[in-house]
């Protein structure tokens, strides 16, 4: 069951991510004010008590009221960076590092192992996700592949830091995404899933309501607050929301049901999503989206597709 709600959150991700990316490129021009908007919604998570009125202990409070502030921050670096470049460049780099970071943050924290096949799964699912994600098929000798790291990572030419600062934003909100889930697996496995999931939401707009307080932020929200003025724009952004909430929920639901790292591992499968997606928008409307891949990319991403095929068979 958690491998077909898994699946099923990184299907509705898909268009999420592609949605957000419009939003931040066109519309907003801010991380923090599109955290601030995303955040906000939050609290309307309450309602969900209906359905599980769990009152949690003051500990338990404190731990789930952590998350979600939690969560939030990982939202502003990982906004930052899908403002920066593409969707389809920047959910592979997160996607890569998110399963990695969660092997390890599993193992410390909760003691969870992957078994022979689960592990072997793991391996073929992220190399199937890292060729479905890149772009570049080009090779390059390794002197010159050495040089161009240390271009990136080191003091480098103006013309090289907008990538730098990509890479950095990429990696500290994936290992925050990582740090989160592990965190939540924590929770869910002493508290029921519902109720500690409603309460670290209740985080997240805690941690919100203290970004209001901050003046710079809270300057810099009413700037770029504009963008969500129209009423198309509210009811679009309102619509993405609704889908996230959804995949949200029933990713964390599979987190509660499945292994850490091996639910994140299958983000192979929402490489293929997004890109499928962004070839059908930049096709039909180009002033949203473009995107164009060459013979030797296709083939490339079809070999990727092989493996999170194979990955999912030995998973079922």
């Amino acid at each position: 069951m958690w491998l077909i709600a898994t699946i099923g959150s990184y299907f509705i991700n898909g268009g999420v991510y592609v949605a957000d990316k419009f939003l931040l490129s066109k519309k907003i021009h801010s991380s923090i004010t599109y955290a601030f908007y995303v955040g906000i919604w939050s609290v309307f998570n309450l309602a969900l008590l209906i359905f599980d009125p769990y009152v949690p202990s003051a500990k338990w409070l404190l731990i789930e009221l952590s998350a979600g502030g939690l969560f939030l921050f990982t939202m502003v670096f990982w906004y930052k960076a899908l403002h920066q470049s593409e969707a389809t460049r920047v959910v592979p780099i997160v996607g890569a590092l998110v399963p990695l970071f969660s092997l390890v943050l599993s193992f410390v924290f909760l003691g969870e192992r992957l078994d022979r096949s689960h592990l072997l799964a793991f391996v073929i699912l992220i190399a199937g996700g890292v060729l479905i994600s890149i772009k570049n098929t080009k090779l390059h000798y390794p002197g010159k592949a050495l040089e161009r790291v240390e271009e990136i990572l080191g003091r480098i030419h103006a013309r090289y830091r907008p990538t730098q600062d990509l890479i950095f934003n990429s990696m500290v909100s994936a290992f925050f995404f990582s740090l989160y889930y592990v965190f939540m697996k924590y929770i869910y496995t002493s508290e029921p899933f519902l109720g500690s999931f409603v309460w670290s939401r209740l985080g997240t707009f805690v941690g919100v309501m203290i970004i209001f307080l901050v003046p710079s932020w809270r300057d810099l929200i009413r700037k770029h607050q504009k963008g969500m003025r129209r009423e198309a724009n509210m009811i679009f952004f309102m619509g993405v929301r609704i889908a996230a909430a959804l995949a949200f929920i029933i990713l964390n639901w599979a987190i509660s049901l499945g292994n850490v790292a091996m639910v994140n591992a299958l983000q192979g499968t929402q490489f293929l999503f997004l890109i499928l997606l962004v070839l059908l928008l930049s096709n039909r409307y180009p002033w949203i989206l473009k995107e164009e891949l060459g013979k030797g990319v296709l083939v490339q991403k079809m070999i990727g597709i092989v493996f999170v095929s194979i990955g999912l068979y030995i998973l079922m």
